[in-house]
């Protein structure tokens, strides 16, 4: 959730005119779904095949049931329309892999595109070849170069097969864990406390260790993305200017929403404005020292620090050392970075995400972003939190306070979001929307 709030911080200070003809992306495209989960499956069978040939016995009933599962679960995502279709961003992204396959033959032929209605900046690929772009990267990073250095670091994970090996080690702990448990289960300690101390020491290595081999694989990653991009066209500093640019992301805080924006927003002919909807809970009197931690995060954290992955590259490759200004955007960078602001507020729709939606269109708003727009997905997201009040399953839509994990920022906006009455929602939700019917009209 933090990650989620984060987005905002970056994106409210650029890209402005395009609101008033945007239309969000068309996602009727049944036929190039199905076409696609078709594919899909049909090559993930094929692939869980050719396992059960390589492996034997319990091995490769495990690693079977595990793509399987895989598979179904990104089934549904597809389904569930979490991709685009038929966008502006296939075919320039496609032309990206080309620019890398040119010198690197060993970048598979065989990839496919799809578009992440994700406002991260992220991508990842899975076993079958389906290479999965996030919009967010074209919000949050500078330029083409810049994506396709994203493009490179997973095609590092692809081409040595990172995914597969971590399954496998995956399958390989279990059993070793299995009979770890056993004998546990069988020691004559009477004592259950010390048993389940250590059940609990056995999960937390097991953790602990998955988080030691994921950081290793994103450091190989790292080389392997960095020599088929240096191979290529693209200018071999960006990147790291890339992973500047997520690491960024990573630490940089959200955007301030001011107090006047709730004035603004919510004083309504129907409706005038309260201060007790600013009230703040207290948590003054909250005792965090009973509070113990028993994983350290640090340790859980798959993808190591920006700034040691940075250091490692420049200490390998001594041409990174020098600092670059990143290059200036293209006109078609530009056009897509537009599209993926303009679809930031759909994708938080789209994901049900409609407390994040509220404070994300208040924050455009509170930078006199184009109004219309932004109010009609202002009136959407607050019909929709009207309905999950009203069903009582407003913790579905809408964070509780976290005084230690949360911006004061965002925690004022939840006590607002939390301190408003069922029929005060309903005020304010038909207000946004009888301004969206006006809209449509003019």
């Amino acid at each position: 959730m933090t990650r989620k709030l984060i987005i905002l911080g970056y994106f409210l200070f650029s890209i402005m005119g395009m609101a008033q003809i945007y239309k969000p992306i068309d996602t009727a495209d049944y036929l190039q779904r199905e076409a696609f989960l078709y594919n899909f499956k049909t090559d993930n069978e094929l692939f869980i095949k050719e396992l059960r040939s390589r492996y034997s016995g319990r091995m490769s009933s495990e690693l079977s049931k595990i793509y399987k599962e895989l598979g179904t679960d990104f089934e549904g995502k597809v389904k569930n329309k979490d991709f685009v279709f038929k966008s502006e961003f296939d075919e320039i992204i496609q032309s990206l892999i080309e620019r890398l396959r040119k010198n690197n033959p060993e970048v598979p032929k065989n990839l496919k595109i799809l578009i992440a209605r994700d406002n991260t900046p992220n991508a990842y690929c899975l076993a079958d070849g389906t290479f999965v772009i996030n919009m967010g990267l074209y919000n949050w990073l500078d330029n083409e170069a810049q994506v396709a250095a994203v493009i490179s670091h997973e095609l590092g994970h692809k081409i040595d097969g990172h995914t597969p090996k971590m399954i496998l080690s995956i399958v390989e702990q279990n059993k070793q864990d299995k009979f770890t448990i056993q004998e546990i289960k069988e020691t004559t300690d009477s004592k259950s406390q010390n048993r389940n101390q250590k059940a609990f020491d056995i999960l937390k290595n097991r953790i602990y260790k998955n988080g030691v081999e994921k950081r290793k694989l994103e450091m190989q990653a790292d080389s392997l993305g960095y020599v088929i991009f240096k191979n290529s066209d693209f200018k071999k500093n960006e990147f790291i200017n890339a992973l500047q640019k997520l690491q960024a992301f990573d630490t940089i805080s959200a955007k301030e929403l001011k107090v006047s924006t709730y004035k603004k927003l919510f004083d309504l002919p129907m409706q005038s404005f309260k201060e007790k909807w600013l009230k703040k809970e207290d948590f003054s009197l909250y005792n965090y020292n009973f509070y113990k931690e028993k994983l350290n995060k640090d340790s859980l954290a798959s993808h190591p620090e920006m700034v040691r992955r940075i250091e490692r590259l420049k200490k390998i490759f001594p041409e990174l050392k020098a600092s670059v200004d990143p290059e200036k955007s293209s006109e078609a960078y530009m056009t897509l970075k537009k599209i993926g602001k303009m679809e930031i507020l759909p994708n938080y729709f789209h994901s049900e995400d409609y407390g994040l939606g509220i404070y994300t269109a208040m924050q455009f708003l509170q930078d006199g972003e184009e109004e219309k727009y932004y109010k009609s997905w202002l009136g959407k997201c607050f019909a929709k939190i009207y309905e999950a009040r009203k069903n009582y399953n407003l913790n579905r839509y809408l964070d509780r306070i976290e005084s230690k994990n949360q911006s004061e920022s965002y925690q004022q906006f939840l006590n607002f979001m939390w301190n408003l009455s069922l029929d005060e929602i309903k005020n304010i939700a038909a207000f946004y929307q009888a301004i969206e019917v006006v809209a449509k009209v003019n």
